[in-house]
C-alpha cells in the first residue's frame, strides 16, 4: 500500500478517533504497515444510539408558523394572535376570543398550503368568510391523507347480549336491506362508570368506526322491555354510516348532524354524517315511524338506565 493511500485512510477515520470529546490514540500508518486497521474497543460506548419514541412526533416549521400568525395578525389589527400548529385528526381549524386575544388552532397542512389557500384560511379565521370556508373545505379534502390516522387496536367482539343477539340482526337486516354486501363488524360497547351523579342529558346508542369498520351498540339497550325492532333500527342506522360514506358541505339542522372539521362559527368545511342518501335509505326500515316512537316515548328511561 502506498504512502498516498495511507494517508487517504487515515484522513477518512480522522473523524472516528474522537468521539464524545475524549481523544484516541491513533495507529501510526506508513507505506510499510498492514493494510489492517484496528477498531478501538468500546467503541459502541461512544455512540450516542437514538431510538424512536413510542409515537411520531411533529416537527413544526418555526418560520412558516410565524408567517401565518403574521398574517392572521395584519388581518386582525390591534388584536393579539396566538397561533398553535396541531396534528388533530378531527378539529382541524378551531379558533376562540378569550379576554381579547385570539386564540387559533390550525393543522400543519395549512404551513405549505398556497397562498391562495393560506389567504382564504385567514379571512375564514378572522372574518368568518363563507367564501374562504368554500376553498379551505376543498383543500382539507384534497388532503385527506395527511390526517393522522390512528392504528386499528385488537377489540373482543360480544355480539350476544343477554336479550338481544346482534349478530343475528345484523344478518336480517344485511339481507334484508344490502343484499349481503355489509361487511361490517358488530359488538355491544364497555358500559363506562359515571362520572357524576347528575342526570344523564343524552345518549349515544350506536356509533361506526371506519378505521375498525366496527359498529358498537350501547350495552343499555341489551335489556327485555327494549324491543328487538328498536335495537334492529338503531343497528340499521350505523349500517348506514358503514354503506354510505360522509360528505362535505354545510351542516344541516335536524338529524343531520356533522363531524366538525373546522370547529368554529363558521358552516362550511364540515363532514356531514347524514347526507340525503342517507336519510332517504334510513326511512326505508320497516318500522322506522315505530322506531321513532317508542325512542321518543322511552327516552327518559333509556336515559336513566344508562
Amino acid at each position: 500500500m502506498s504512502a498516498r493511500t495511507g494517508s487517504n485512510i487515515e484522513a477518512w477515520l480522522a473523524p472516528r478517533w474522537s468521539r464524545g470529546g475524549a481523544a484516541l490514540a491513533r495507529p501510526s500508518l506508513s507505506a510499510a504497515s498492514a493494510a489492517a486497521i484496528r477498531i478501538p474497543e468500546r467503541l459502541s460506548a461512544q455512540l450516542a444510539l437514538v431510538f424512536p419514541t413510542a409515537s411520531p412526533q411533529l416537527f413544526i416549521h418555526e418560520g412558516a408558523r410565524q408567517s401565518l400568525e403574521r398574517k392572521l395578525k395584519a388581518s386582525s389589527p390591534g388584536r393579539v394572535v396566538i397561533l398553535s400548529i396541531t396534528d388533530n385528526r378531527h378539529s382541524i381549524i378551531s379558533h376562540s376570543m378569550r379576554h381579547g386575544v385570539l386564540h387559533a388552532r390550525i393543522h400543519h397542512m395549512f404551513l405549505d398550503a398556497p397562498s391562495r389557500v393560506v389567504n382564504a384560511l385567514v379571512r375564514y379565521v378572522t372574518r368568518h368568510d363563507k367564501a374562504a370556508s368554500i376553498i379551505v373545505g376543498n383543500y382539507i379534502e384534497a388532503n385527506g391523507a395527511r390526517l393522522a390516522r390512528r392504528r386499528p387496536r385488537a377489540i373482543p367482539l360480544f355480539a350476544k347480549g343477554s336479550h338481544h343477539d346482534l349478530l343475528a340482526i345484523f344478518n336480517e337486516l344485511n339481507e334484508r336491506y344490502f343484499g349481503g354486501a355489509c361487511h361490517a363488524l358488530i359488538t355491544w360497547g364497555q358500559k363506562q362508570p359515571r362520572r357524576t351523579e347528575a342526570p344523564r342529558k343524552a345518549i349515544r346508542l350506536g356509533s361506526y368506526s371506519s378505521l375498525e369498520r366496527l359498529i358498537r351498540i350501547h350495552p343499555t339497550l341489551d335489556r327485555k322491555w327494549v324491543p328487538r325492532y328498536f335495537v334492529a333500527y338503531v343497528v340499521y342506522h350505523e349500517m348506514l354510516h358503514h354503506m354510505i360514506p360522509a360528505a362535505r358541505g354545510s351542516m344541516q339542522p335536524g338529524r343531520g348532524a356533522s363531524l366538525a372539521l373546522a370547529s368554529a362559527k363558521g358552516q362550511a368545511a364540515r363532514r356531514v354524517l347524514h347526507p340525503p342518501e342517507f336519510l332517504a335509505r334510513e326511512q326505508q326500515f320497516r318500522k322506522y315511524d315505530r322506531a321513532l316512537d317508542w325512542e321518543r316515548r322511552h327516552i327518559t328511561r333509556l336515559l336513566r338506565s344508562s
